[in-house]
């Protein structure tokens, strides 16, 4: 496990629940950084990716497999879906959907930790893994609502954790060099990267 990871679950999560409660009714249609996504998309696919992160530490919990998604396309329709969702619903769901979560972590056993489990991006990885999952979505999307949450809100052992991550991410698919370059000072401006992770 990431040192620090249930930790940043609960201190995200928070940090992201309260930046939804900011939002006015109207704020849920308005659009985010993120192509084609509104700040409803944002709050539905926070929601959701709890859902799919029960369905992982259920998998650790029991030893049998539940994925987090069924395909790419059921993780795009739930996002659509729930972003037609009224402003009040998603802010009930998505409070809801993290407290179970959080329930469904709290009561895995030390044996369940250490099975393994495969992420939406096919990686096999230990259940340990589960709660950096999570404090990654919420963290970075609560940085996404656009209420005044910035990077340096976050905790810096977090946003080291999280650069180590992004970076190890980005040079598997390819973008490395182009990084490397730039974060040494060999290259005058940032390299062109694929979509939004």
């Amino acid at each position: 496990m990431i040192t620090g990871s249930r930790t940043w679950v609960k201190e995200a999560t928070q940090l992201f629940l309260d930046g939804v409660d900011h939002l006015d009714d109207a704020d849920f249609a308005s659009p985010t950084g993120l192509p084609g996504w509104t700040k409803a998309h944002l709050v539905a696919h926070v929601h959701f990716n709890a859902l799919a992160l029960r369905r992982l530490a259920r998998w650790a919990a029991t030893g049998d497999p539940h994925p987090m998604y069924a395909s790419s396309e059921q993780r795009n329709d739930e996002i659509a879906s729930g972003s037609r969702l009224p402003p009040a619903t998603l802010r009930l769901v998505v409070r809801h959907s993290a407290a179970l979560l959080a329930e469904d972590l709290a009561a895995l056993t030390d044996e369940s930790w250490l099975r393994e489990v495969v992420t939406a991006q096919g990686r096999i990885v230990p259940a340990t893994e589960i709660p950096w999952l999570r404090a990654r979505e919420v963290a970075i999307h609560a940085v996404d609502l656009g209420i005044g949450v910035t990077f340096d809100n976050l905790p810096d052992d977090f946003v080291n954790a999280l650069l180590i991550d992004v970076v190890r991410r980005r040079s598997n698919l390819g973008e490395g060099p182009g990084l490397a370059a730039w974060l040494t000072g060999r290259a005058q401006s940032a390299p062109r990267l694929g979509p939004w992770l």
